[in-house]
């Protein structure tokens, strides 16, 4: 064969070639997942699965034993696989086990062993701050725990002594015995004695908080702080305190204020520890909801930041309603309003024994979570988490002690000049 001839051909196969590589679809990339996080916690665990564009799900159930499928499609399985590993805790109080498999071409399926009888939840999140695209199961128990009888049950077992405690005489010293009461009626009786304080520790889970110069997060210090307001509140003799969130999970803002009506909270306590552009921001500061508009420029950007963790953390929730602007009217009639602002002007005078206040006034804004009907209720910051100095401190248990001690010190002012009264309205929500 001539050579001319040879090349001829040779160069027509190459473009051939390019022709038919040209012609065929490109196959798609599998999508990478990012990262896997699960948050268990006693009201409901929430799996996250993040990555650079919306994922594609399919959730369903199998019974006998509960089980929860979600496959996920065009997933990189080598990149599930990764994601999931060792993320579950034996500690979930509704995950048993789980397990990651190919199921059919371009579908990873995830299959979670449950431990009891579920009710999830499934929905997705759109990009903010740190965070991509976000898958959200969130697993909820089909019979949720009912929360006054729960924190009846606690209340009982605090003051009731077990008979190892009586005395060798008590039998001599107890009076003939009375009929026993209901159940129900007693549990009722042991709700009006005691005073009953929610304490809201800001963020957790998927929403962190402002974050410090030194790496300090606010959801882990409104936490500790949270715990110990709790323990000195517990202490007192006719208090009790429910803790909205005991860990690090997230909560939607709606679902805190819901939780302090559940149990007919007395007052309603957010902990929270801002942070500011200006590093050398510092003080105490105490915000009570606003019937009109914020009372300075930092407290409306405070609001909207703090009204932002449901973007965040994600609620699930469409929010088309504006709930503050719907409640705030009631709010001002009943009078909450008003003893918000006295509850704060006594909390905020106790925490300038321990802080210098950024503030010497109560501030208002719309704060979500401060909309509980006939509860008063505020939102403390405790210092600027941003400011280097206060961050250090904010670690610091001590500091986190005297803190905690302030809030009850005002809370005590605060039930001095107006004490609860057993069909308060305030407390019968």
């Amino acid at each position: 064969m001539p050579r001319a001839l040879e090349r001829i051909l040779s160069a027509l196969a190459v473009c051939a070639l390019s022709v038919c590589a040209f012609a065929q679809p490109a196959q798609p990339s599998a999508e990478q997942l990012r990262a896997v996080r699960i948050w268990p916690a006693p009201e409901y665990t929430r799996v996250t699965e993040e990555s650079a564009e919306p994922l594609q799900s399919h959730m369903s159930s199998i019974k006998d034993p509960e089980r929860l499928i979600l496959d996920l499609e065009g997933v990189d399985f080598a990149s599930v696989q990764q994601a999931f590993s060792g993320k579950l805790a034996e500690s979930d109080p509704y995950i048993g086990n789980l397990r990651v498999g190919r199921y059919k071409p371009g579908v990873v399926r995830v299959v979670l062993d449950l431990k009891t009888e579920v009710k999830p939840q499934i929905f997705t999140l759109a990009p903010v701050g740190e965070y991509g695209h976000r898958l959200v199961l969130d697993i909820y128990p089909a019979h949720p725990v009912d929360p006054i009888l729960a924190l009846l049950q606690k209340s009982e077992l605090a003051t009731e002594p077990s008979p190892g405690q009586l005395p060798d005489d008590a039998e001599d010293a107890k009076p003939a015995p009375k009929a026993k009461r209901p159940g129900k009626e007693r549990r009722e009786l042991a709700a009006a004695r005691l005073v009953t304080i929610a304490v809201d520790a800001g963020h957790g889970g998927e929403d962190p908080g402002a974050l410090g110069r030194h790496g300090s997060r606010e959801k882990d210090v409104t936490l500790r702080i949270a715990r110990r307001l709790k323990a000195l509140v517990d202490a007192e003799p006719n208090m009790r305190a429910l803790l909205t969130r005991d860990g690090d999970y997230f909560l939607p803002l709606a679902v805190r204020v819901d939780k302090a009506r559940k149990v007919k909270a007395d007052l309603f306590v957010s902990i929270h520890a801002d942070a500011f552009v200006r590093p050398d921001a510092r003080g105490s500061s105490v915000f009570a909801l606003s019937d009109r508009r914020a009372t300075s420029e930092m407290a409306r950007i405070l609001a909207k930041q703090e009204n932002e963790s449901d973007l965040i953390g994600g609620s699930g929730l469409d929010g088309k309603d504006d709930y503050v602007k719907r409640t705030i009217l009631d709010l001002w009639q009943t009078g909450t309003i008003d003893h918000s602002l006295r509850l704060g002007g006594s909390v905020l005078k106790r925490l300038g024994t321990v802080n210098t206040l950024h503030k010497p006034h109560v501030e208002q804004a719309s704060f979500k979570v401060l909309t509980a009907p006939n509860i008063p209720s505020i939102l403390v910051e405790t210092a600027f988490i941003s400011n280097p100095e206060e961050e250090k401190r904010l670690n610091d248990q001590d500091y986190q002690d005297r803190l905690a001690q302030a809030v009850l010190d005002g809370i005590r002012d605060y039930f001095a000049k107006h004490p609860p009264r057993p069909a308060s309205p305030l407390a019968l929500n």
